[in-house]
């Protein structure tokens, strides 16, 4: 079934810990579309101040969730030696302070979830292999992972780079970067990052799906309020590089 026209979603992902952000972006989805389902793409933690904070208020407003490669670092499930250095760091930092409450509601995302009645699925990485966190970032990597999903649209997270990839009848490929009409064609869909763009782009970033369209959002937020409260946590427990990038979108 395709997407219908009606149905109202708000998509987040890759929070990072980082509460200004996530706060400016639920404010900006209630002031453009009311009270949409929000879909939750993972990495709630990692790299930020606020893990706790994000967590709660995720768990708050988002109906269906999966989980990050962050996410999965904090609660054991990924070994860290996959990240670099800095983000190691961060992820031990965020597990020493994480509650039992906030593990608790990460350990119930789980890696794949789906909105069966608008043909959409979610997952972190990739569809292919959603436990191995690739990346899509290309268009031969995005044609390879059409094989592996049979919805309607696929939702990822994970390389913070915000984009709309259709795949047409013929089955070539087009890339949006910014809006689509959701058509009887087929979509891999990033909608960016909420606590920390890579794009070059310091404006936090969301996912508006309504009315038979695909749009990314920018919202921009009090990053230095959040790089005082990195800064006071201590450049042990939060390098300067994850403070410093959030100020330039990279």
């Amino acid at each position: 079934m395709a997407a219908e026209p009606g149905s109202d979603y708000a998509v987040i992902s890759d929070v990072h810990s980082n509460l200004e952000a996530l706060e400016a972006v639920l404010a900006d989805i209630r002031l453009k579309m009311g009270s949409p389902e929000i879909l939750f793409l993972g990495d709630a933690v990692g790299y930020g101040p606020n893990p706790n904070e994000c967590v709660g208020k995720i768990n708050e407003v988002a109906r269906r969730a999966v989980a990050g490669n962050h996410d999965w670092a904090v609660l054991e499930l990924t070994d860290i030696t996959y990240f670099n250095l800095n983000a190691r760091i961060a992820i031990e930092w965020t597990a020493s302070v994480i509650t039992p409450e906030s593990r608790l509601i990460m350990e119930k995302w789980k890696l794949v979830n789906r909105v069966a009645e608008n043909s959409l699925l979610l997952v972190h990485g990739s569809p292919s292999e959603p436990e191995r966190w690739h990346y899509i970032i290309t268009l031969k990597q995005a044609e390879e992972n059409f094989r592996h999903f049979s919805e309607q649209i696929c939702l990822i997270g994970h390389s913070h780079l915000p984009f709309i990839i259709e795949q047409l009848p013929d089955g070539g490929l087009a890339l949006k970067k910014r809006r689509a009409a959701i058509s009887a064609s087929r979509f891999i869909i990033n909608g960016g990052s909420v606590g920390q763009p890579r794009d070059g782009d310091p404006r936090a970033s969301w996912l508006r799906l309504s009315g038979g369209k695909a749009e990314i959002m920018r919202v921009p937020y009090n990053f230095r309020r959040t790089q005082q409260k990195m800064r006071a946590a201590g450049e042990r427990n939060l390098p300067p590089p994850l403070i410093e990038r959030l100020e330039k979108g990279l």
